[in-house]
């Protein structure tokens, strides 16, 4: 699967979730898109990752 424009390897059946756990993301900071589509945050328990998904993963960054 290609995560944030990286080839990256995880088991068949990984969800959002669980990826987000393996990166050390908090769900809450971020938003995820999966093939050109935005996951809600309510479905990231539930969606499950395909081996020739596009990944895009983006934090939040405060500043001033």
């Amino acid at each position: 699967m290609i995560i944030n424009g990286k080839e990256m390897d995880f088991e068949i059946g990984i969800t959002v979730d669980n990826l987000l756990k393996r990166l050390g993301l908090d769900k809450n900071k971020v938003v995820v898109e999966v093939n050109f589509e935005i996951v809600p945050k309510e479905k990231y328990s539930v969606k499950i990752l395909d081996k020739e998904d596009r990944v895009e993963i983006v934090s939040f960054v405060g500043g001033g």
